[in-house]
């Protein structure tokens, strides 16, 4: 609920960026100087609130990444300042979009080193979840690890393979290599697990829960098993892969996927909840989060 005392916001659309004029790339003008002082407050609240539990959580080259960008609870970045500190470090920019963009946009952004955020921020109603990416997600989120040759490498393969999964129809398996590592990936530090994923990086209740919540399984990261795994979408991730380090992700996805393709074709998908016989289980899931809202699955309850 917003403060009693909080200057009254007008009424906004919900995504203020909706309809304003596209480039032929997806793009659009970020407009930086529109942004509101309720916008920009509510970027801090949300900085802030992220700054103070990832400290332990987070891994140390998101850390050490966001430091060297600057990013703070000043306001809403500016994309062009923060392309430019990136391009001095990978080669990386940050292009302001309305939304969601087609598959195939997004795969040639990224394959050229550009990573198209969200450029509206979130209503106060939906502050602690919404579904849509927003600037927050896209850049406490995302945006820092760009900084990290190695992980930048990585998205930018990502992205050059995007389209042969187009072309294939296999699609949905590259989409879960990138839910299971840049969205919800957990990664092994000498501390122990820590977060790398976007979607968890930007989310407080699933900081804690991918970590200290013992409902889920978590399994060491192998390409094959992840690309036939399904995925939660509205709720916290039955299964999180954990990364050894960058460099490992790296080699194991820099690779021609077209016979990795072909037995994927011929393999049944697995269930978001399941174990299989020579999976690495660095935890094994009691399920008792979702069996306490009837979502435990009847193998698994």
């Amino acid at each position: 609920m917003r403060r009693a005392s909080r200057e009254a916001e007008p009424e906004t659309p919900r995504n203020r960026y909706a309809n304003v004029r596209r480039k032929a790339d997806w793009t659009i003008d970020q407009n930086w100087p529109s942004y509101s002082t309720q916008e920009h407050d509510r970027w801090r609240r949300l900085f802030e609130r992220q700054e103070k539990l990832l400290p332990g959580r987070a891994c140390e080259p998101f850390l050490d990444a966001k430091a060297k960008l600057g990013l703070s609870g000043a306001g809403i970045p500016d994309f062009t300042d923060l392309s430019r500190k990136l391009a001095t470090l990978t080669g990386w920019s940050v292009v302001p979009v309305a939304g969601l963009i087609p598959d195939d946009a997004f795969f040639d952004h990224l394959a050229s080193r550009r990573f198209p955020a969200g450029a509206f921020i979130r209503p106060e109603a939906e502050l602690d979840y919404l579904e849509e990416p927003d600037v927050f997600h896209d850049v406490f989120g995302h945006v820092p690890l760009l900084a990290n040759p190695v992980y930048a490498r990585f998205l930018e393969a990502y992205g050059k393979g995007g389209r042969r999964a187009l072309e294939r129809g296999q699609l949905h398996n590259l989409a879960r290599l990138y839910w299971y590592t840049v969205e919800f990936g957990l990664i092994v530090s000498p501390e122990g697990l820590r977060i790398f994923g976007a979607g968890i990086m930007s989310s407080p209740a699933e900081t804690i829960f991918s970590l200290e919540n013992s409902s889920s399984n978590r399994i060491g990261f192998n390409l094959e098993r992840v690309m036939r795994t399904k995925y939660i979408i509205n709720d916290f991730q039955q299964t999180y892969f954990v990364i050894d380090s960058f460099e490992k992700l790296l080699h194991d996805c820099y690779q021609d996927f077209g016979a990795l393709y072909d037995r994927l074709r011929a393999a049944p998908d697995i269930e978001a909840h399941a174990l299989l016989e020579g999976d690495r289980i660095v935890t094994k899931g009691d399920f008792r989060y979702f069996r306490a809202k009837g979502k435990a699955p009847a193998s698994a309850a």
